[in-house]
């Protein structure tokens, strides 16, 4: 929170500096509003596999940025349920159905997005499973939490892989389908879809919202904590990126990829840090070396973690810095991350409403113009209310909790 000592009347004071339980909202904000801008990128920017220059930064954003937002959702899933010390008695059980309702909203919403057609493999629906499945670890220490999302890391990957190809080549996939609500409502895989097939499945995913709840417990008013969070992202993201880029030079590695991914021109080389040279698709265990994006692999849930860990670190600095100006500078990407829900929901309008049809792929101006009207909406909006229109309704909802006895 922002706190200002009185003054006399006319008299000029200088900002503070915001407490450290300002800075970490506020920083926070930042680091949602960069996920919102990095999924935009991804989905309206030009495609990556152009090349050139241009063609790298915009891949930096591809799976880096649904990472981040996975992370910062184990942060708010701390926040709800207490930071400085889990909630307890009925406090406890009122949060917990907060975040259960949240949960059941957030699958119920991206359901419904992801009925309408649009070309984006929407999340929505993925992060309220996560809530409620990582809702029962909110108890838990720094290190506790920490443990098991590295166990995670190095665990899930290799329970994935062949739930994936058992799904792609036997039957029971179908049968499951069949008998889930959840698919037979919106034509898609259904809970299966969000736990194995998908492209967010749980197990994999769950680390990075498990990190996030760690990274929650950790005192972030301290420069010295941000920058140890820091230099472990920078760490992580070395490891995993670097681990692949050496795995994949072992020799016969790249031709049993070559031989497993079917006919491409893609650049099966990238896949140490990209999603330019494809998806695995299963036939060998050397696709467990890639570490793109949204490989699903420990390489990659390790590598996009650095990202996620070092982005929010950095974020944290820049709004928590004595200076005023840093924070002025980014406030506009702060009011899109205060309201990251409204952003999200609104770009698959945008899509829709433009029969955009290829992801990525569309000109620069496109991706300008969603970036431009959405950060002068965001701006505009919080000069008057407090949380974005769908977070205000997402909070009444929640409103229900206080019943709970």
């Amino acid at each position: 929170m922002m706190t200002t000592a009185v003054s006399p009347p006319h008299a000029k004071t200088a900002d503070p500096p915001p407490t450290p339980s300002g800075a970490r909202l506020v920083g926070v904000d930042l680091a949602r509003g960069l996920a919102v801008f990095g999924m935009y990128t991804a989905h309206v920017g030009p495609d990556p596999a152009d090349g050139g220059v241009s063609g790298v930064l915009l891949e930096l954003t591809h799976g880096r940025s649904s990472a981040l937002f996975a992370l910062l959702a184990g942060f708010s899933l701390v926040l709800i349920m207490g930071r400085t010390a889990p909630r307890t008695g009925r406090d406890g059980r009122q949060a917990a159905v907060r975040v259960l309702v949240r949960a059941a909203i957030l699958l119920v919403a991206g359901t419904a997005l992801t009925m309408t057609g649009t070309p984006v493999a929407v999340i929505l629906a993925s992060y309220g499973l996560y809530f409620v499945l990582a809702l029962p670890l909110y108890r838990l220490g720094v290190r506790a939490l920490a443990g098991l999302a590295a166990a995670g890391a190095l665990l899930m990957p290799q329970v994935l892989f062949p739930l994936q190809d058992s799904a792609r080549e036997g039957a029971w996939a179908e049968q499951v389908t069949a008998l889930d609500p959840l698919a037979a409502i919106s034509g898609t895989d259904g809970f299966l879809g969000l736990l194995v097939t998908g492209v967010y499945p749980a197990p994999t995913w769950l680390p990075f919202v498990v990190a996030g709840m760690a990274v929650a417990r950790l005192d972030l008013g301290s420069a010295r904590i941000r920058g140890r969070l820091a230099a472990l992202g920078a760490g992580l993201a070395v490891l995993g990126y670097g681990c692949s880029w050496l795995a994949l030079r072992l020799p016969g590695v790249m031709e049993r990829l070559t031989e497993h991914a079917g006919p491409t021109d893609r650049d099966l080389a990238s896949l140490w840090w990209s999603d330019v040279g494809g998806y695995p698709s299963g036939g060998t265990s050397a696709w467990q070396l890639v570490a793109s994006p949204h490989s699903d692999t420990t390489l990659s849930v390790v590598g996009n973690t650095g990202v996620a860990l070092l982005v929010l670190a950095l974020c944290l600095t820049v709004t928590g810095a004595r200076a005023t100006w840093p924070r002025r500078v980014v406030a506009p990407v702060c009011a899109v991350g205060s309201m990251s829900l409204t952003a999200y929901v609104l770009h698959i309008g945008g899509i829709g409403l433009l029969g955009i049809e290829e992801l990525p792929g569309s000109p620069p101006g496109v991706l300008a113009g969603f970036v431009v009207l959405m950060t002068a909406l965001a701006v505009a909006w919080t000069r008057f209310f407090r949380r974005g229109p769908l977070e205000q309704l997402l909070h009444s909802a929640t409103g229900v909790a206080r019943r709970v006895r």
